[in-house]
């Protein structure tokens, strides 16, 4: 699949939001704080965290194939999250594309040596992706329903997460 990582554009937002069809899915994608049912228009404004930094995956048409965004947390880490596939594209290797380049987007943009995220304990496909890409689970931040992983790059020594 040939993807590139981008600014989302206003029309992106329509298609995100097309993909969030109940207050489960919203919930689990994007937090509690963000209300469903919501209005495409709002989802930027709704997403929006300090300092963060939000990105669609479009292919080869320039259609938007998934959404992804990344803020700094502490010196030297970047959280990565809200990460969502089309429903069309899930299982065709576009999920691994958006993490990869948000991550390495994160990395370059922020000059972080680990990165973080939180994946639901039952969210199987998410977990092995996860995991493939160098993640690893960090009990001691992590809750009854969500899994803290983190990552570290090649930047600096292997230190507790």
């Amino acid at each position: 699949m040939e993807a590139t990582l981008r600014i989302p554009q206003k029309a992106d937002y329509e298609t995100i939001a097309s993909w969030v069809v109940d207050e489960r899915a919203c919930a689990r994608w994007a937090g509690p704080l963000v209300p469903f049912p919501f209005t495409p228009e709002s989802l930027p404004e709704l997403l929006e965290v300090d300092i963060c930094s939000s990105y669609c995956l479009s292919d080869n048409n320039n259609e938007c194939v998934g959404f992804g965004q990344f803020w700094a947390t502490d010196h030297g880490v970047v959280h990565i999250g809200r990460i969502i596939i089309s429903p069309e594209f899930r299982g065709m290797g576009a999920g691994r594309l958006l993490c990869e380049r948000l991550i390495d987007k994160a990395l370059r943009s922020t000059g972080a040596h680990k990165v973080t995220l939180r994946v639901y304990r039952d969210n199987k496909v998410a977990r092995s992706l996860y995991a493939s890409l160098g993640f690893f689970v960090v009990e001691a931040k992590s809750t009854g329903d969500l899994l803290f992983m983190c990552a570290r790059t090649n930047k600096t020594p292997k230190v507790d997460a």
